[in-house]
């Protein structure tokens, strides 16, 4: 990367995407402005538009424009609706963690002032998913995918559990924990899946010597959503597997307040995509009702990865600045959006966050 440049791509995928997107460049546009970030913004198409002008929702055009980006902005994509991989139809998000290495998904909630949320108390937690293998058909097998039927009765699914993915999440995990409060709960289900979350589990123990300041749980699935539940603010960070992260952490979006709120980031060594945890939203399309502050705070977790890797101290001021703004936005009745109960729209909040911005 230029000493004075910061290539972003901008990829607006489906349904909300491109109105969520706009809303994301114009805050980065603004923060860029005014602490000298000197970011570059390129776009490429993926998804329907990818796939009506191309054949497939994720050409090797835009791979190849991902790796020579140093971050990426991920519009919500509508793969669950797409056609056959055959067809042209490959997950954009899947692929971009497969082929960047994107190991990390890292997936903060907590509650905020001025929103309800169903939790009775209030909450600070960082669920460290591991994002490369797991249950996920398209991310457990070199060649293939990892479901398949053998009869037209019977469908099985092969769940792929390595100690190098183990160990690096792992360590994420414990790394990220002594930024915090030096609590790592370990989520697993190896009473039953005795080899594979076994492995896991070993992995995550043996990393954990070399952290003897951070307290460590370890905690079963099934037990851990109930907890979750009962009092989330016993938690700090969470590491588990692909699936059990994905569920627990959609889990804790909603108990602080939703998942219109849920930032994400996904991380690897040379790579970083910020990507709101929700979903494609297609019946709001075009509405200018879509709530952007998930994506925008990805957004703002992107700029802080990248301070971290590019010794650019400003690009996380500018990271913190943006989650401020957002936290005191968010407080307002006034500059919400309608599912928070507020009354503006995406570009009206876009702004209202803007000229917060400008007061941090």
């Amino acid at each position: 990367m230029a000493s004075d440049r910061i290539n972003l791509l901008v990829l607006e995928g489906d349904g909300i995407g491109p109105e969520i997107t706009q809303a994301t460049v114009d805050v980065l546009r603004h923060v860029d402005g005014l602490f000298g970030l000197g970011l570059a913004f390129t776009s490429g198409d993926i998804g329907f538009t990818s796939l009506k002008t191309d054949g497939t929702t994720f050409t090797k055009r835009v791979l190849e424009a991902a790796r020579a980006a140093d971050g990426i902005v991920l519009g919500p994509v509508s793969h669950n609706v797409y056609p056959p991989v055959s067809e042209g139809g490959l997950n954009p998000s899947g692929e971009l963690r497969k082929t960047l290495d994107l190991f990390a998904n890292i997936r903060p909630s907590r509650t905020r002032d001025g929103v309800e949320a169903p939790s009775r108390k209030a909450f600070d937690l960082v669920v460290v998913r591991e994002n490369t293998e797991g249950f996920y058909a398209d991310r457990s097998m070199f060649m293939g995918p990892g479901e398949f039927m053998p009869t037209p009765d019977v469908a099985l699914a092969i769940r792929k559990i390595t100690r190098h993915a183990s160990l690096r999440i792992a360590r994420e995990a414990f790394d990220l924990a002594m930024t915090r409060r030096r609590k790592v709960c370990v989520v697993h289900k190896a009473n039953v899946l005795r080899l594979s979350d076994g492995l896991f589990l070993e992995a995550t123990r043996d990393i954990a010597k070399a952290y003897p300041d951070v307290e460590v749980e370890e905690q079963l699935v099934d037990a851990m959503a109930a907890l979750l539940v009962r009092d989330a603010s016993r938690y700090d960070v969470i590491v588990t597997t692909n699936m059990y992260g994905d569920i627990l952490s959609d889990e804790a979006a909603e108990l602080a307040g939703g998942l219109g709120l849920g930032a994400s980031l996904n991380a690897g060594e040379h790579h970083g995509l910020a990507q709101a945890a929700h979903g494609s939203a297609p019946t709001l399309a075009g509405l200018d009702t879509a709530n952007p502050a998930a994506l925008i705070g990805s957004a703002a977790m992107l700029l802080i990865w990248l301070a971290a890797r590019t010794g650019r101290p400003e690009c996380a001021d500018a990271g913190r600045a943006m989650e401020l703004a957002l936290d005191r936005t968010i407080a307002n009745p006034a500059t919400r959006t309608g599912d928070l109960g507020g009354a503006l729209g995406t570009k009206a909040f876009t702004q209202a966050l803007i000229g917060e911005i400008r007061r941090v």
